[in-house]
């Protein structure tokens, strides 16, 4: 093509690409979309221009050893590779990068790599960890796997919600109702029950005195107050890694609203030494974001009492900015990428625009990532408080599951699997559609283990595994595997081609749906091709050409599923 059009190969890397496996089968492997090369832009081109151009060039270029056939279509020139070829060359590739397959391909080769700081998960303590955390966890998650398969440096952070007057009426209940016993053993519960118990009272007179006077002596450094605090703090951190280790989630660093405090401060001061910062009538501080300066778009970053306010996330931009620029100092960061839901938005726009309007030039490469609200995950006990709950609900389910099916065979860790294949349950119900969008959950619709569910995933890739166990796994080197031509198994070859195109696809717009519905289907394809092209009885030579494309599938298979948080399973 390059000689034909008189361009550099380059430039043709992302005009080709491989054709999505269809129901018609015999399709091409390749097409080129004309478009995509024809010099002034193609949207004033017409279809019936677009076509004559195809089959113009499609005319112009000769078919080799690597090209059987040439074809135009509706603006693409279509390309099918030599049979023996495709089985030799794609198998190899799977079978030699292992890992790295598709994140080798040329296509990130003009990608650079670059420091990415993700902050995501960010529960609060004493409070319950819902849903949305939950999903901020597996989305955070799924990112920075990505990103560091594509060989970038990143910093996995965890913003705690760990100040504010809430603890000052924490600190008061626990002098009343806590038990330091029960907060060693079960801190996330004991303070819940603690903070639940206190806010009972909380309409006293009395009581909000003494958290507002607990509170101040916080923020006074008072060493016994301060003690308590970091023992919430530190009990309930231990806690949740041993929760994240359960989803294979872990954090570089734990942070939280507690370390920029003082640096909040200093960013008010930054702000008034810039003229940026203005009072209200109430006394309030406000950033006055709007284009013609009229107030008509606002952000408040300071209480009238003086103090960066700190109630909720939603109204505390002095400590994110703070925060901000804090990671900058530390991390020399390329992008920053917050992920929360959609609720806070306005929030993350205001936080970049005062960042930028203080002279920060980075605030264009920060990025939040959002997602939609979930509704109706209840557990048998009722709504979600614990993260824990969810992951004892999708264990216990999938157990019961296991035990009722009747292919279930004898397996060494039952409770582990089922956590596993319930876990990818719930990451592939939640990552099928676009990440903004709300959906209903329901637990019986993610725990099918037919359809387009984490289950079937799960089973897939345990079946491969056994079929490998079966027949030998030595390293065989000197299989032909030219052999593999019947159309079940050209579409499986055909769709791993693919792989490098939907991890790029991810890769830009950070949505994790492209790489489930290529699992899916790859699952799907494996799984006609396991029925069609027996090993078991098969001649020497094509058992073992058909052991590699199912070794192949399934290398490709645990890939993606890890790239998404999920572990695979070998038996179920």
């Amino acid at each position: 093509l390059s000689k034909v059009l008189g361009l550099p190969p380059d430039n043709l890397i992302k005009s080709i690409s491989a054709v999505p496996v269809s129901k018609k089968r015999h399709v091409a492997d390749f097409q080129l979309s004309i478009a995509s090369v024809t010099e002034d832009s193609s949207s004033n081109w017409l279809a019936q221009d677009l076509q004559l151009e195809a089959q113009k060039l499609a005319e112009r270029l000769r078919c080799d050893a690597v090209v059987s056939e040439i074809s135009a279509d509706q603006g693409t020139v279509n390309f099918t590779i030599n049979r023996k070829l495709l089985a030799k060359t794609v198998l190899q590739q799977v079978l030699k990068d292992g890992s790295e397959y598709g994140v080798k391909s040329e296509l990130f080769s003009t990608v650079p790599r670059q420091k990415a700081v993700i902050e995501f998960s960010s529960p609060n303590i004493a409070k319950k960890f819902h849903i949305g955390h939950l999903r901020s966890t597996i989305v955070g998650n799924f990112i920075a796997n990505l990103k560091v398969a594509l060989g970038h440096e990143v910093t996995r952070i965890n913003y705690l919600g760990d100040w504010g007057m809430q603890f000052g009426l924490l600190g008061v209940g626990f002098q009343h109702f806590g038990d330091k016993e029960k907060l060693k053993s079960s801190p996330l519960q004991h303070l819940f029950e603690v903070y639940v118990q206190i806010n009972k009272a909380a309409e006293d007179e009395n009581t909000k005195k003494l958290a507002k006077d607990f509170f101040r002596k916080m923020e006074e450094h008072d060493e016994q107050t301060l003690s308590l605090w970091k023992q919430f703090r530190d009990f309930s951190i231990e806690e949740y890694i041993r929760i994240y280790k359960r989803l294979g989630v872990h954090f570089d660093e734990y942070s939280g609203e507690s370390f920029y405090q003082e640096k909040s401060q200093e960013v008010l001061k930054m702000l008034e030494d810039k003229g940026l910062l203005q009072k209200t009538t109430k006394g309030t501080g406000i950033v006055d974001l709007s284009e013609k300066k009229d107030l008509s778009s606002f952000s408040t970053v300071m209480r009238s009492d003086g103090t960066s306010l700190y109630i909720t996330r939603q109204v505390s931009p002095s400590v994110d900015l703070a925060a901000a620029i804090d990671r900058m100092n530390k991390h020399s960061w390329d992008t920053m990428i917050y992920v929360t839901d959609k609720s806070q938005s306005n929030h993350f726009q205001h936080l970049f625009q005062i960042l930028k309007l203080m002279g920060y030039d980075w605030a264009e490469r920060c990025q939040h990532v959002s997602f939609g609200l979930v509704q109706g995950m209840k557990t048998r006990r009722g709504e979600v408080i614990f993260l824990e709950d969810v992951l004892n609900e999708v264990r216990s389910r999938m157990l019961q599951n296991m035990a009722s099916a009747k292919t279930t065979k004898e397996i060494e860790d039952p409770m582990e699997t089922a956590e596993k294949v319930g876990l990818a349950a719930l990451i592939i119900q939640d990552f099928r559609g676009l990440l903004s969008s709300d959906y209903q959950f329901s637990w019986d619709r993610a725990l099918q283990s037919r359809g387009d569910t984490g289950v079937f995933l799960q089973y897939t890739h345990a079946r491969l595994h056994s079929l490998e166990q079966m027949h030998g796994n030595e390293q065989l080197t000197d299989v032909n595997v030219a052999c593999l031509q019947e159309p079940d198994a050209i579409s499986v070859l055909q769709h791993l081609l693919r792989y490098d195109e939907v991890l790029y696809r991810s890769s830009q717009d950070l949505q994790p749906k492209h790489i489930v519905s290529y699992l899916l289907t790859l699952s799907h394809l494996a799984a006609v091709a396991h029925k069609t092209l027996p090993v078991k009885g098969s001649a020497p030579e094509l058992a073992q050409a058909r052991l590699r494309l199912f070794q192949a599938a399934r290398l490709v298979l645990a890939n993606g599923m890890k790239l998404l948080g999920i572990t695979p399973v070998t038996q179920m």
